[in-house]
């Protein structure tokens, strides 16, 4: 199946996810490059939050860009399988070797604001991450490993503390607790 026919075939939970699933959905049809971050204006990204086995916590990176900790993710790079992508970011991103997605079906849609900022030494001007979450499960007992060229930091936090550490709020109220009460953990 296609990037645009999972996004087509989810159901979304609130306003946000509708607004985005549309939006989503436009630009494919309208953007040959949407899953090329050489696309400035927007394209695809895909995000894994990962949970512990016993479903009490999740694993987030302190990143660079962002100065906060937040989820596990990054670009498609031109591949559509975001599943795939998000497993790959949350290898590189914490050296978890074996997180499994729970479901390859999508478990949240977001599109979201990226300020300018430098990276590898080039401007990156302000776009827009049309991003594609997928939920990961981990074993909170496997060796973790900071991507200096990501992240500082690499940590299992409980839900709540998750909701306190980041320092995110748009993040907090619209993605993080979404996926929470998603997951039926709030």
């Amino acid at each position: 199946m296609s990037l645009f026919q999972d996004i087509q075939n989810y159901k979304p939970v609130n306003e946000q996810e509708e607004c985005d699933k549309k939006l989503m959905l436009r630009y494919i049809m309208q953007n040959s490059d949407y899953l090329d971050r050489q696309n400035q204006i927007a394209h695809f990204t895909a995000s894994a939050w990962t949970v512990n086995k016993e479903r009490t916590k999740t694993l987030m990176v302190y990143h660079n860009i962002y100065h906060s900790w937040s989820w596990i993710g990054g670009h498609a790079d031109g591949i559509e399988d975001l599943c795939s992508v998000a497993m790959r970011e949350l290898q590189e991103e914490t050296g978890v070797e074996n997180a499994v997605p729970v479901s390859r079906d999508i478990f949240s849609l977001e599109a979201l604001t990226v300020d300018g900022h430098i990276k590898r030494g080039i401007y990156v001007p302000s776009h827009l991450h049309l991003n594609v979450t997928y939920l990961a499960e981990a074993d909170e007992k496997e060796e973790l490993v900071v991507n200096r060229a990501e992240n500082q930091a690499v940590k299992w936090w409980p839900f709540e503390e998750a909701l306190r550490v980041s320092t995110e709020p748009w993040m907090v109220e619209h993605v993080y607790k979404k996926l929470l009460q998603k997951s039926g953990m709030q």
